[in-house]
């Protein structure tokens, strides 16, 4: 847990995450895009769990919506059950190394991911029947420690 929170850089981490959640990639490696605005909401939630929490997590998953032109409320309920669990397990995960956090990030972000995907598909959208899907959690799980070092080394020197 965090001492000192640096809003502006919750602000920019916020704002960089939504921008990088819609920027373009490369038509192969699409599918395995990482989780940016989830991994913000898990960072920021795990780390200041009292200051930040499920409705502004559901606030940032409907931004998302609105960017990406889903139907509202699938981000935002997905963004607010990733923020309800890291809620329920702050202080366990908190204790974690980080290969085990990392594994945690994926199983989360995976749960996320697979709620999107099962509201997009009773909604009738066309896509991927196998678990492909899963290919965010797994590379958000990867650059986890990257985001993690980088916002807490930012926060550190500006909060």
């Amino acid at each position: 847990m965090l001492s000192v929170i640096s809003y502006p850089v919750f602000a920019i981490s916020v704002v960089l995450a939504l921008v990088l959640s819609i920027s373009l990639f490369p038509v192969g490696w699409f599918e395995f895009r990482p989780e940016w605005l989830g991994l913000v909401v898990f960072y920021w939630t795990f780390r200041a769990p009292a200051q930040f929490g499920i409705l502004l997590a559901w606030f940032l998953g409907l931004l998302l919506d609105v960017l990406e032109a889903t139907p509202l409320g699938v981000n935002a309920m997905a963004m607010g059950l990733i923020a309800f669990l890291v809620l329920t397990i702050h202080q366990r995960l908190r204790m974690y190394p980080m290969p085990q956090q990392c594994l945690m990030v994926f199983l989360l972000l995976g749960i996320n991911q697979m709620l999107v995907h099962f509201i997009k598909q009773v909604l009738g959208a066309e896509g991927d029947t196998g678990f492909g899907y899963l290919w965010p959690a797994a590379t958000s799980a990867v650059i986890w420690p990257v985001v993690c070092v980088l916002l807490d080394n930012i926060n550190r020197k500006l909060g």
